[in-house]
């Protein structure tokens, strides 16, 4: 057996490269289809003065205090899902009898979406940061919960009973049988949530007005400022891709150990 390293500099097809030509390439186009006139460059600006938009909002306190805001609303929401749906997979999951009696309300819960909780929400929390933050902790703790279900699951009975011949206490289990198989599940799981987390988080500020870039976004549309509206959609677009590249980093560091990221090749 030969392991294969994937060193070395980057070459043509590099997926890095090829992302950023293809970026190049959709601002060409963003650029180009007003000014030839194959859009209405009212409702899509060339890309030039989406730009010019970007840098002047950015000057602005207030487009830094809406961004905070969102963040705040995604990392407290995310960190509350996580938190739940880590404790609430090892427990139903470690448990048989208790897998069983609630995986029917599971499915029942997990499928509805989170906008339709949006009333709900409304009724409960008005259109303040409580009204986000349970559209984001609903969205983002089943995208938790399956995955930390799906690791204890995958957990090697042999390995478990044998840790169990040998006294470990049940804490000990968890820690050295069921945590390290469950540990690649719970960061794909954070991974997954994490972007969900943002997009409830703007649909929240969008459609509810809670304070942020979706509320940003409805005042520019609002007010017909269309480049400024433009511009605001692109920095979520942004932060998504941000918190992904975030993700997929800490996933790998930590993670190191595991052969899902080890980056080799055996042939």
């Amino acid at each position: 057996m030969t392991t294969v390293r994937r060193d070395g500099p980057a070459r043509p097809g590099d997926p890095v490269l090829l992302g950023v030509a293809g970026l190049a390439g959709l601002l060409l186009v963003m650029e180009l289809a007003p000014r030839l006139g194959l859009v209405d460059d009212r409702y899509l600006p060339p890309a030039s003065r989406i730009v010019a938009a970007l840098v002047t909002e950015a000057g602005t306190a207030v487009f830094w205090a809406a961004l905070w805001e969102t963040l705040f609303a995604w990392a407290l929401g995310l960190t509350i899902a996580v938190a739940a749906g880590v404790l609430a997979g090892l427990v139903i999951g470690s448990v048989p009898v208790l897998r069983a009696l609630t995986a029917s309300t599971i499915e029942f819960l997990r499928p509805i979406p989170s906008v339709a909780l949006i009333p709900l929400a409304v009724l409960l929390y008005g259109t303040d940061l409580g009204s986000t933050l349970m559209l984001v902790c609903y969205a983002a703790f089943w995208q938790i919960l399956v995955q930390v279900l799906y690791g204890v699951a995958d957990v090697d009975p042999v390995a478990f009973e044998t840790a169990r011949s040998f006294r470990f206490s049940a804490w000990a289990r968890i820690r050295y049988v069921l945590w390290p198989t469950a540990l690649p599940y719970v960061f794909t799981g954070v991974r997954l949530a994490a972007s969900v987390a943002l997009v409830l988080a703007i649909t929240a500020e969008l459609v509810i007005g809670s304070p942020g870039l979706g509320q940003e976004i409805a005042n520019a549309q609002a007010s017909q400022a269309i480049p400024t509206m433009d511009a605001l959609i692109v920095v979520t677009g942004v932060l998504g891709v941000l918190i992904n590249l975030l993700a997929r980093t800490g996933e790998r560091r930590l993670l190191a150990w595991h052969q899902s990221v080890r980056g080799e090749v055996t042939l």
